[in-house]
């Protein structure tokens, strides 16, 4: 069951399933909370320049959800993401343990890697990526 449509549809859920988790993220910041809302929140938790750094996690959890859900740009948007589960892994959640429910790193960590893999493996044939010729990752999975 090691096929290449195997690998390519475990690729897509995945890719799908981790976007949806971005963008509802990237969505709370800008439209349920609100930019100025996320951007009090990131000055509470001592995140570096906290007016610019909302709105640049905020862009990179919706945009990069939304890109990795269709497979397009996927490198580029698995890097941002995984750049964007560091930082909150570092600002917020490093010195809180492992689990979610304590504030931990556990939901960072696994999507930041997660997105990280996605990256480095491509959007496989079931993405836009494939569509335009591998331009941005590989046609199909490893």
């Amino acid at each position: 069951m090691k096929s290449s449509a195997f690998k390519d549809l475990a690729l897509l859920v995945a890719r799908v399933g981790i976007g949806v988790i971005f963008v509802a993220h990237g969505w709370q910041k800008f439209f349920t909370n609100g930019i100025a809302k996320t951007q009090a929140a990131f000055d509470a938790m001592g995140a570096p320049l906290p007016d610019v750094s909302a709105i640049v996690a905020a862009t990179v959890e919706l945009v990069g959800g939304f890109a990795l859900i269709a497979g397009i740009a996927t490198p580029i948007a698995g890097i941002l993401l995984f750049l964007d589960m560091v930082g909150a892994f570092f600002i917020v959640h490093i010195d809180k343990g492992i689990f979610v429910s304590e504030g931990g790193y556990e939901l960072v960590l696994a999507l930041g890697v997660s997105s990280l893999l996605i990256a480095a493996i491509g959007a496989g044939r079931l993405s836009i990526d494939a569509l335009l010729g591998g331009r941005f990752g590989s046609k199909s999975a490893v």
